[in-house]
């Protein structure tokens, strides 16, 4: 039998996002041991892969945004660059993206959501009443109703990946959520700063998460967190 992943093995790149193929980002993530650190220069990528892109499959409204010709965007939608929006996804009414984000080919981003400094793998949900800012959020991962994502102590101090007694710097004092592929996060939970959530895990509604969770867990409260059955 396989040793179990350390630790800091599990909160790379390689282990949480395992479908390269399903974001445009991925070729930029994978330069990165973990992926807060793609966070710094996510900016400055989007308006470089931006100007790639082919102008028959993407339109571009304003300076620095590509929207796919086949995404559906609401008029009240409020979008900001730099950012990338995919073919097939979609962004509802009201939806308030700030800039320096990537939304992936189907995702989802609903009423009264908003984004910012955020990578959306294909597939990804956020419809209604999210919060997304420095996160990164895997292949087909979903945030139910008023799930947000936070990224800034309230002392304001750089933010750790914690797990146990085991902690890993970030060097950042604004760190959201990153979230595995195929992560459910349960409604009107909160992803407190630094938050590690491992592939195909879920999150109990009304929780309140902080530090890492392992991939296949599912998180019912911060002194229950177990295996998955089957898993």
């Amino acid at each position: 039998m396989a040793e179990p992943l350390r630790f800091e093995e599990q909160v790379r790149v390689a282990a949480l996002y395992r479908h390269p193929e399903r974001s445009i980002a991925y070729p930029y993530l994978s330069a990165f041991t973990y992926p807060w650190e793609a966070l710094d220069g996510l900016a400055d990528f989007i308006r470089s892969l931006g100007a790639s892109l082919s102008p028959e499959e993407y339109d571009r409204p304003a300076d620095d945004v590509w929207i796919a010709k086949t995404a559906k965007v609401a008029p009240s939608a409020s979008l900001g660059g730099p950012l990338i929006v995919c073919g097939g996804a979609e962004i509802r009414q009201c939806a308030f993206i700030r800039g320096s984000a990537i939304v992936g080919a189907g995702a989802v981003v609903g009423n009264s959501t908003e984004l910012k400094n955020c990578v959306l793998f294909d597939g990804v949900q956020v419809p209604h009443f999210n919060y997304v800012g420095d996160a990164i959020l895997g292949y087909k991962s979903h945030m139910g109703a008023g799930a947000v994502t936070s990224n800034v102590k309230s002392d304001k101090t750089p933010v750790s990946i914690r797990w146990g007694s085991e902690s890993i710097a970030t060097g950042r004092k604004k760190c959201g959520a990153m979230l595995g592929d195929f992560v459910e996060v349960g409604c009107n939970s909160v992803l407190n700063p630094g938050t590690v959530i491992g592939c195909h895990s879920n999150v109990y509604p009304l929780s309140s998460v902080r530090g890492f969770v392992p991939e296949r867990h599912i998180f019912k409260s911060r002194e229950e967190v177990v295996l998955k059955r089957g898993d």
